[in-house]
């Protein structure tokens, strides 16, 4: 059975709900059958909150399926994407629900030891962070669960967002993208096995674990089930941290948070697309893809924009960010950013013609086939969305 491609906006509140009752879930969770905890979550349809979307049971799964002698469990902290700031305050109100997660994962894939890699410009978490974790463990050793958590503290650097890069920057490497495959689920951190989810996966797992599959299933739409966490800001009259069902158009989104006058909204941070207000209705927030029409996923970042604001600024802002956080690894991306920074200042000076910007979408299509890592492939995500919307803005 096929359902509607969209769902009007409804506000939910799984994630911020008081925590106190973790230890019964927890304890009660660690008793269930590995297996079952792996189809609960498969059945959950609970897919990467990260922006990918990669279904978080198979990974476990995967991962379990191993016989490698040492497994990792790790959180992705590292809320590098510009307009995202949701994940910061998960662990700050909530961490014990991130924790739970993160010990259930490592009973179902079998593993001892974890990871919250955490943000470098979130220092200042790490103190509370560090508490929490401490009385997790007493817990855990109380009920006979042997799991030890540290945190890693990042240095500011975008790319170890990227899975691979984080595990580099982990072993005291350089952060860079690996090559794929192998996957984390069979050669990741120290070339073992590693679960890799997003604070915000972490935290749905737990409201799964909690209230089971079928309530978190019976929210949002096909291909797009649950709920998702959306850092809404720029011209709002309603700047914050929203929990909404998956699956809204971004006409509902903009009737409830623009500001009367959203000329566009950007989808996913600056690696994500630009939608400009023609397509507000059209256009639906979730891993739907291709085969329900168009729909776009988002670690969580919605900027609005009204119209006040210069695109062409916004772009450019967009360009020197990538420049300057491309690890320079690969050509197309370091190269590639540089020039599409350099091109549409040339245009906007006059000293190039308003037709170089079809050279310039060709190269960050090329930048998108060949880009190492997803930094390079975004890159072509606002700068064609935002070229093609409003090409006027980039010339006058």
């Amino acid at each position: 059975m096929t359902t509607n491609t969209s769902y009007p906006l409804k506000r939910v509140d799984f994630i911020f709900l008081n925590e106190n009752d973790w230890k019964q879930i927890l304890s009660k969770t660690l008793k269930r059958d590995k297996q079952e905890i792996i189809n609960c979550l498969m059945s959950s349809e609970l897919k990467g909150r990260g922006g990918a979307g990669f279904p978080t049971g198979l990974k476990w799964k995967l991962t379990s399926d191993s016989e490698a002698d040492e497994k990792f469990v790790i959180c992705n902290a590292d809320e590098g994407e510009p307009g995202t700031f949701k994940d910061r305050e998960i662990l700050s109100q909530v961490p014990q629900k991130v924790l739970t997660a993160m010990a259930v994962c490592a009973y179902v894939i079998g593993a001892s030891k974890g990871f919250i890699y955490l943000r470098g410009e979130y220092k200042f978490l790490q103190h509370a962070l560090t508490n929490a974790i401490n009385e997790f463990e007493h817990y855990c050793e109380d009920i006979g669960f042997h799991f030890q958590t540290s945190i890693f503290m990042g240095s500011g650097a975008y790319i170890c967002g990227e899975e691979t890069a984080l595990f580099d920057s982990m072993e005291g490497k350089r952060g860079e993208p690996r090559n794929k495959p192998p996957y984390p689920t069979s050669f990741g951190y120290l070339g073992k096995p590693t679960v890799v989810n997003n604070v915000e996966t972490l935290a749905h797992a737990f409201t799964i674990f909690k209230y089971g599959a079928k309530k978190f299933r019976d929210l949002g739409v096909q291909y797009s089930r649950g709920t998702k966490l959306f850092s809404v800001s720029g011209d709002t009259p309603t700047p914050g941290i929203f929990e909404l069902e998956l699956g809204m158009t971004l006409q509902d989104f903009v009737e409830e948070f623009g500001d009367g006058d959203t000329k566009a909204v950007q989808v996913g941070g600056a690696s994500g697309f630009l939608v400009p207000r023609k397509r507000f209705s059209e256009t639906a927030i979730g891993y739907q893809g291709r085969l329900t029409g168009i729909s776009l996923p988002t670690g969580g970042s919605m900027m609005l924009f009204n119209s006040t604001r210069s695109m062409y600024n916004v772009l450019h802002n967009y360009l020197d960010f990538f420049r300057e956080e491309s690890c320079g690894q690969c050509t197309p991306c370091r190269v590639g950013c540089q020039q599409l920074l350099a091109g549409i200042e040339a245009v906007k000076r006059g000293e190039k013609h308003s037709s170089y910007l079809e050279k310039l979408l060709k190269l960050s299509e090329t930048m998108q086939l060949t880009a190492k890592c997803g930094l390079g492939q975004s890159v072509a995500n606002s700068f064609a969305s935002i070229v093609e919307n409003f090409w006027e803005e980039m010339v006058f």
